[in-house]
């Protein structure tokens, strides 16, 4: 890549997922046992040899901070790039306030002083593999101003409710970015990336203060849309999706990735995605042990039955329990005898005196992080 580009990382202010957000924000989640939600933009972004990034942190950031350290576990080099998290004045006395334009501008000058001909912007929020490198190539070979990427979907009317959808003309050009609502099956739901110039960036932010306090920077890219004042093209994504944008998203991308055909979409080792490692020894099988279509992560100790679940790290399932359709996260103590069924146990959790915790798969429930049942 012959031209340097500075990544963004955004924190997904718009975004709540009840319960898991009151400890950390959407970025720090776990994901699949193994992973947090950063690692997929952090690895991206490095794979694509973008390595200086700035990460905006969002509310409750000390675990997401802890994660990212320096950088080093994502392949960033420290003599040629550098990882910085940032913050935002998130006093406001009303949440419509809270928006990525507000964070771009009270960090404005850390911006500014990166030495890019390019932004690349990402979300934290959401779950794909992406040559970003390639992509930039293809962004200035087409002579747009802003190139945005998509991922087309046949489930919109029951799926990827409040993300943003483009309207695209046959040669892609990007007419409009609306809220997805529901309605349509199929639309091409915006994954919150863009690719421009580093001084247009910084413009179309001047610009969206000045029209609304209230303005995202989707809603002024647009507003540049709708009157065509710059040329706007969206590209098209392949492999594997996921938005994380409510409680059940989140419970429902995790599960997703228990069939190894949708797994093998988005994990490849010729792209790895890259996380801070625990030592710790192999996850081990009492005799007795029942495990179908499941992902367990290593030091855990596994006694009953698991089926259809993601397993973090140190996770214990004495003899006789049942845990199903669960996403379990890590150092979760489940007792004998107990029976988990779709839900989210959070980290720490104590499992000792219900006998049984069920909810309905389009319900599912949560259990709180460090609490004991």
């Amino acid at each position: 890549m012959a031209v340097k580009a500075l990544g963004i990382v955004t924190s997904g202010n718009r975004i709540k997922v009840e319960g898991m957000q009151e400890f950390r924000p959407v970025s720090a989640f776990t994901f699949v046992g193994r992973y947090r939600m950063i690692d997929f933009p952090m690895s991206n972004l490095s794979n694509s040899n973008i390595e200086t990034i700035q990460i905006f942190a969002g509310e409750n950031p000390r675990s997401l901070a802890e994660h990212v350290g320096t950088g080093r576990h994502y392949g960033i080099n420290s003599k040629r790039g550098k990882v910085s998290l940032l913050f935002s004045d998130q006093e406001e006395v009303n949440e419509i306030y809270n928006t990525d334009i507000a964070s771009f501008l009270f960090n404005e000058s850390v911006i500014e002083r990166v030495k890019a001909d390019y932004v690349v912007i990402v979300p934290s929020y959401m779950v794909f593999a992406q040559n970003y490198a390639t992509l930039l190539d293809e962004h200035i070979a087409s002579g747009a101003d802003i190139t945005l990427l998509y991922h087309k979907v046949s489930n919109a009317d029951v799926a990827y409710l409040n993300t943003e959808a483009l309207k695209l003309d046959d040669e892609k050009t990007v007419l409009g970015i609306e809220t997805n609502i529901g309605g349509k099956k199929t639309k091409n739901i915006f994954m919150n990336s863009y690719i421009m110039k580093k001084d247009l960036f910084l413009q179309l932010v001047h610009e969206a203060k000045k029209k609304s306090s209230m303005y995202n920077l989707f809603n002024i890219v647009n507003d540049k849309a709708a009157s065509e004042e710059l040329t706007i093209k969206g590209v098209q994504h392949e492999g594997f999706f996921a938005a994380i944008t409510d409680f059940k998203s989140y419970f429902d991308a995790n599960l997703t990735l228990t069939d190894i055909k949708t797994a093998s979409s988005l994990f490849n080792n010729k792209w790895p995605i890259y996380t801070r490692t625990n030592d710790a020894c192999p996850t081990q099988y009492v005799e007795g042990a029942s495990v179908k279509k499941s992902l367990i992560s290593n030091g855990s100790l596994i006694a009953g039955t698991v089926e259809n679940c993601i397993i973090g790290r140190g996770v214990v399932i004495e003899e006789g329990a049942v845990v199903k359709n669960s996403v379990i996260c890590s150092e979760v103590f489940i007792a004998k005898d107990t029976v988990i069924e779709n839900q989210v146990v959070d980290k720490y959790a104590k499992i000792l005196h219900a006998s049984e915790i069920i909810a309905k798969p389009e319900n599912p429930g949560y259990v709180k992080r460090m609490d004991t049942l």
